[in-house]
């Protein structure tokens, strides 16, 4: 698979791996001042560059960084962003603040990872009744701890 990216301001960095075998490759905040996020607040960040798989059937998915995370609670607030293979905006990450104190994004630092995987796009087709299962309608929690 390819991924081209569209520079779409000049201090933008092009996503990359941190190693070989990373899975993500890392997205950069592009802003040109640091932005303080405030403990509980979300800010939006621009990442500065637009890009176009060469597949209809990828998704890209944007995942927090673990050690923003981990370290000091600055991950996504909608869990794991998707970005749909015909979209060619701008890419923009969303951070919150779920740290004790606030946090500091600097220029060009990495605050977020950028996944591509596979996508099925399924027929639907409504029906009356649906197949037996061993687990059938038990809900959260139902299989233990």
């Amino acid at each position: 698979m390819e991924l081209k990216i569209k520079k779409l301001k000049p201090e933008a960095v092009i996503p990359k791996s941190g190693t070989k075998y990373s899975a993500g490759l890392d997205l950069s905040a592009c802003i040109s001042e640091p932005v303080t996020i405030p403990v509980g607040e979300i800010r939006n960040f621009p990442i500065g560059i637009a890009i176009a798989p060469d597949q209809n059937d990828v998704a890209l998915l944007v995942f927090p960084r673990s050690g923003l995370g981990a370290k000091k609670g600055i991950t996504l607030p909608n869990s794991v962003g998707v970005i749909d293979s015909d979209y060619r905006g701008e890419l923009m990450v969303p951070l919150i603040n779920h740290g004790s104190e606030p946090y500091t994004v600097a220029p060009g630092e990495r605050i977020a990872q950028l996944v591509a995987v596979p996508i099925i796009f399924p027929e639907i087709r409504v029906t009356d009744e649906l197949p037996e299962s061993e687990r059938g309608e038990a809900g959260f929690g139902s299989t233990g701890r």
